[in-house]
Protein backbone atom coordinates (compact mmCIF):
# COMPACT_ATOMS: atom_id res chain seq x y z
CA UNK A 1 0.00 0.00 0.00
CA UNK A 2 1.34 3.45 -0.97
CA UNK A 3 1.61 6.84 1.64
CA UNK A 4 0.58 9.10 -0.19
CA UNK A 5 0.08 12.41 1.35
CA UNK A 6 -2.20 14.79 0.81
CA UNK A 7 -2.50 18.19 1.75
CA UNK A 8 -4.92 20.94 2.69
CA UNK A 9 -4.58 24.49 2.96
CA UNK A 10 -7.43 27.38 4.04
CA UNK A 11 -7.16 31.08 4.63
CA UNK A 12 -10.07 32.81 6.12
CA UNK A 13 -10.46 36.28 3.90
CA UNK A 14 -9.39 37.03 0.32
CA UNK A 15 -6.70 39.23 1.55
CA UNK A 16 -4.97 36.30 2.95
CA UNK A 17 -2.06 34.32 1.20
CA UNK A 18 -1.88 30.67 1.13
CA UNK A 19 1.73 30.70 -0.14
CA UNK A 20 3.32 30.06 3.40
CA UNK A 21 0.79 27.03 4.23
CA UNK A 22 1.46 25.65 0.12
CA UNK A 23 5.47 25.98 1.22
CA UNK A 24 5.07 24.55 4.78
CA UNK A 25 3.11 21.67 2.90
CA UNK A 26 5.92 21.08 0.28
CA UNK A 27 8.16 21.26 2.96
CA UNK A 28 6.42 18.36 4.91
CA UNK A 29 6.72 16.22 1.55
CA UNK A 30 3.31 17.23 -0.12
CA UNK A 31 3.78 17.43 -3.84
CA UNK A 32 2.50 20.77 -5.40
CA UNK A 33 -0.37 18.82 -7.68
CA UNK A 34 -1.57 17.41 -4.00
CA UNK A 35 -2.52 20.30 -2.26
CA UNK A 36 -5.74 21.63 -2.16
CA UNK A 37 -7.11 24.65 -0.79
CA UNK A 38 -9.79 27.05 0.40
CA UNK A 39 -9.65 30.25 0.00
CA UNK A 40 -11.91 33.49 2.15
CA UNK A 41 -13.88 30.85 3.62
CA UNK A 42 -13.70 30.47 7.77
CA UNK A 43 -13.19 27.43 9.65
CA UNK A 44 -16.40 27.66 11.09
CA UNK A 45 -18.14 26.80 7.38
CA UNK A 46 -18.00 23.44 6.63
CA UNK A 47 -19.24 23.81 3.05
CA UNK A 48 -15.30 24.10 1.92
CA UNK A 49 -15.02 22.45 -2.12
CA UNK A 50 -11.38 22.25 -1.21
CA UNK A 51 -11.84 20.56 1.62
CA UNK A 52 -14.28 18.12 -0.04
CA UNK A 53 -12.07 17.53 -2.87
CA UNK A 54 -9.02 16.71 -0.52
CA UNK A 55 -10.94 13.85 1.55
CA UNK A 56 -12.55 12.49 -1.59
CA UNK A 57 -8.85 12.22 -2.46
CA UNK A 58 -7.66 10.14 0.25
CA UNK A 59 -7.23 6.69 -0.01
CA UNK A 60 -6.60 3.70 2.59
CA UNK A 61 -2.84 4.38 3.88
CA UNK A 62 -2.72 7.67 2.66
CA UNK A 63 -1.75 10.83 5.35
CA UNK A 64 -3.88 13.80 5.53
CA UNK A 65 -1.20 16.68 5.94
CA UNK A 66 -2.24 20.62 7.38
CA UNK A 67 -0.02 23.04 8.50
CA UNK A 68 -1.99 23.41 11.79
CA UNK A 69 -5.37 22.38 13.02
CA UNK A 70 -6.89 25.72 13.13
CA UNK A 71 -6.63 25.33 9.17
CA UNK A 72 -8.48 21.82 8.95
CA UNK A 73 -11.27 23.15 11.70
CA UNK A 74 -12.03 25.53 14.55
CA UNK A 75 -14.57 23.85 16.81
CA UNK A 76 -13.77 20.21 18.52
CA UNK A 77 -17.46 18.64 16.62
CA UNK A 78 -16.36 19.82 13.59
CA UNK A 79 -12.64 18.47 14.17
CA UNK A 80 -13.85 15.30 15.48
CA UNK A 81 -16.08 15.12 12.42
CA UNK A 82 -13.20 15.61 9.76
CA UNK A 83 -11.06 12.15 11.93
CA UNK A 84 -14.28 10.05 12.06
CA UNK A 85 -14.02 10.92 8.08
CA UNK A 86 -10.30 10.11 7.76
CA UNK A 87 -10.52 7.37 10.05
CA UNK A 88 -13.68 5.61 8.18
CA UNK A 89 -11.13 5.50 5.28
CA UNK A 90 -8.22 4.09 6.64
CA UNK A 91 -6.59 7.90 6.39
CA UNK A 92 -3.88 9.10 9.22
CA UNK A 93 -3.72 12.79 9.82
CA UNK A 94 -0.66 15.09 10.07
CA UNK A 95 -0.17 18.06 11.90
CA UNK A 96 2.58 20.20 10.25
CA UNK A 97 5.39 17.22 11.39
CA UNK A 98 3.72 15.24 13.65
CA UNK A 99 1.34 12.52 12.68
CA UNK A 100 -2.09 11.11 14.30
CA UNK A 101 -3.46 7.72 13.76
CA UNK A 102 -7.10 8.17 14.16
CA UNK A 103 -7.54 4.59 15.61
CA UNK A 104 -5.01 4.67 17.81
CA UNK A 105 -6.38 5.91 21.17
CA UNK A 106 -3.19 7.50 21.85
CA UNK A 107 -3.80 9.69 18.67
CA UNK A 108 -7.62 10.37 19.22
CA UNK A 109 -6.93 11.84 22.39
CA UNK A 110 -3.72 14.08 21.31
CA UNK A 111 -5.93 14.88 18.50
CA UNK A 112 -9.32 15.69 20.92
CA UNK A 113 -7.24 18.03 23.06
CA UNK A 114 -5.38 19.99 20.09
CA UNK A 115 -8.79 20.55 18.50
CA UNK A 116 -10.14 21.93 21.81
CA UNK A 117 -7.14 24.37 21.67
CA UNK A 118 -7.86 25.21 18.50
CA UNK A 119 -11.37 26.09 19.64
CA UNK A 120 -10.27 27.84 22.71
CA UNK A 121 -8.04 29.98 20.66
CA UNK A 122 -10.97 30.56 18.25
CA UNK A 123 -13.58 31.85 20.81
CA UNK A 124 -10.80 33.79 22.15
CA UNK A 125 -10.62 35.89 18.73
CA UNK A 126 -14.02 36.22 18.74
CA UNK A 127 -14.27 37.41 22.20
CA UNK A 128 -11.23 39.82 21.72
CA UNK A 129 -12.69 41.25 18.54
CA UNK A 130 -16.43 42.14 20.29
CA UNK A 131 -14.56 43.85 23.21
CA UNK A 132 -12.80 46.09 20.45
CA UNK A 133 -15.96 46.91 18.91
CA UNK A 134 -17.57 47.68 22.05
CA UNK A 135 -14.50 50.39 23.19
CA UNK A 136 -14.65 51.82 19.70
CA UNK A 137 -18.72 52.24 19.36
CA UNK A 138 -18.10 53.77 23.03
CA UNK A 139 -15.75 56.35 21.56
CA UNK A 140 -17.83 57.15 18.24
CA UNK A 141 -15.11 55.42 16.24
CA UNK A 142 -17.54 52.54 14.88
CA UNK A 143 -20.46 53.65 13.47
CA UNK A 144 -21.27 50.81 11.24
CA UNK A 145 -21.39 50.88 7.38
CA UNK A 146 -21.01 54.69 5.97
CA UNK A 147 -23.78 55.65 2.95
CA UNK A 148 -22.81 55.43 -0.30
CA UNK A 149 -24.09 59.13 -0.82
CA UNK A 150 -23.04 62.49 0.78
CA UNK A 151 -25.34 63.95 2.34
CA UNK A 152 -25.31 66.58 -0.83
CA UNK A 153 -25.96 63.90 -2.79
CA UNK A 154 -28.75 62.13 -1.15
CA UNK A 155 -30.74 65.83 -0.45
CA UNK A 156 -29.98 65.92 -4.73
CA UNK A 157 -31.64 62.37 -5.23
CA UNK A 158 -34.77 63.09 -2.74
CA UNK A 159 -35.18 66.29 -4.90
CA UNK A 160 -35.41 64.54 -8.00
CA UNK A 161 -37.61 61.57 -6.77
CA UNK A 162 -40.20 64.12 -5.08
CA UNK A 163 -40.39 65.67 -9.26
CA UNK A 164 -41.87 62.34 -10.16
CA UNK A 165 -39.69 62.65 -13.25
CA UNK A 166 -37.22 60.07 -12.55
CA UNK A 167 -37.67 56.43 -11.74
CA UNK A 168 -36.01 54.12 -8.93
CA UNK A 169 -34.17 52.64 -12.36
CA UNK A 170 -33.67 56.41 -12.98
CA UNK A 171 -31.97 57.54 -9.98
CA UNK A 172 -29.88 54.34 -9.67
CA UNK A 173 -28.22 54.84 -13.26
CA UNK A 174 -27.59 58.98 -12.66
CA UNK A 175 -25.96 58.41 -8.77
CA UNK A 176 -24.75 55.03 -9.87
CA UNK A 177 -25.71 52.69 -7.28
CA UNK A 178 -28.03 50.04 -6.95
CA UNK A 179 -31.73 50.29 -6.65
CA UNK A 180 -31.89 48.94 -2.90
CA UNK A 181 -29.31 52.09 -2.42
CA UNK A 182 -31.85 54.17 -3.71
CA UNK A 183 -34.92 52.85 -1.57
CA UNK A 184 -32.55 53.01 1.85
CA UNK A 185 -31.24 56.72 1.08
CA UNK A 186 -35.06 57.64 0.46
CA UNK A 187 -36.92 55.71 3.50
CA UNK A 188 -33.89 57.35 5.54
CA UNK A 189 -34.38 60.52 4.10
CA UNK A 190 -38.45 60.73 5.02
CA UNK A 191 -37.95 59.42 8.42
Amino acid sequence: MINTLIGYARCSTDKQDLAAQTTALIGLGVAGDRIYADHGLTGTNRARPGLDQAIAAVREGDTFVVPKLDRLARSVPDARAIAAQLEAKGVKLALGASVYDPTDPMGKMFFNILATFAEFESDLIRMRTREGMKIARAKGKLRGKQPKLTEKQQKELCRMHGTGDYSISDLAEVFSVSRPTIYRTLARNQS
